[in-house]
């Protein structure tokens, strides 16, 4: 019986980026639900969780959408297509409902731990994530953590634009989440990046604050949906130990 690593090797090393797939295979959707709900579980910044997953079902909209990815064979050919989307805009909301979610656990008597939990969703959330139009709020941010970092270590991502970047990779670790698990159900995925962002908002009547992360496509795989063998830089070049 091969050890929880061994299946995990498995799944990392077999899964490709898919281009073409077969749509007269077999095609379990209930397998695309248990993988989104498996991204639920993602770890994510703060536990925010500020992402949206729209799965594309219908032959209709399918083909829609896969004009607004550039009419890649990887959307045209997919059973199904999974948007994840960037929701930076629900910030305070969903802080609320962890932070309260949180307090049903606490004791009567709050802990030096608890009280930290309290502060850092009432008052290191806003700090980060609240920002104006312009952002000058972001820029006073930039300039009080380079003069406190001059002294000490703080975090310096402190902008509109910093904590955008900083949803981006939460749910980018969603997506991810999503395609093993969809390999590990026996299907193939493709992540595209290659698409009219502001199409697809329309297509799924997103508001303005909300972003397109990427477009996953599923199905099982056409042997020549492998475009190519796997290319990466050597480990010496990217891994180093200190």
């Amino acid at each position: 019986m091969k050890s929880t690593a061994e299946v995990f090797n498995n799944i990392v090393n077999e899964r490709r980026s898919i281009r073409i797939y077969d749509d007269k295979a077999p095609f379990d959707g209930e397998a695309v639900t248990r993988s989104l709900d498996r991204a639920l579980l993602a770890p994510n910044s703060s536990n925010l969780q500020l992402w949206e997953f729209y799965r594309v079902k219908t032959k209709a909209k399918k083909d829609e959408l896969a004009k607004y990815c550039l009419g890649q064979n990887a959307a045209k050919t997919a059973n199904e297509l999974i948007v994840f989307v960037t929701r930076k805009d629900k910030w305070k909301r969903h802080a609320e409902f962890v932070l309260n979610e949180s307090r049903k656990d606490f004791p009567a008597t709050l802990g030096k731990r608890h009280k930290l939990v309290i502060d850092y969703y009432t008052k290191v959330i806003p700090t980060l994530y609240f920002s104006d139009p312009a952002d000058i709020t972001g820029g006073l941010k930039k300039i009080a953590s380079t003069v406190g970092g001059a002294f000490q270590p703080v975090p310096r991502q402190v902008t509109a634009t910093d904590m955008r970047i900083v949803v981006h990779k939460s749910v980018a670790l969603a997506a991810q989440t999503f395609m093993l698990s969809m390999q590990a159900e026996g299907y193939d995925t493709c992540p595209m990046e290659g698409f009219d962002s502001a199409r697809v908002k329309r297509f799924l009547n997103l508001p303005r604050a909300a972003e397109i992360c990427m477009i996953v496509s599923v199905g099982k795989a056409k042997p020549e949906g492998i475009y190519g063998r796997r290319v990466r830089l050597p480990r010496e070049e990217v891994i180093f130990e200190l």
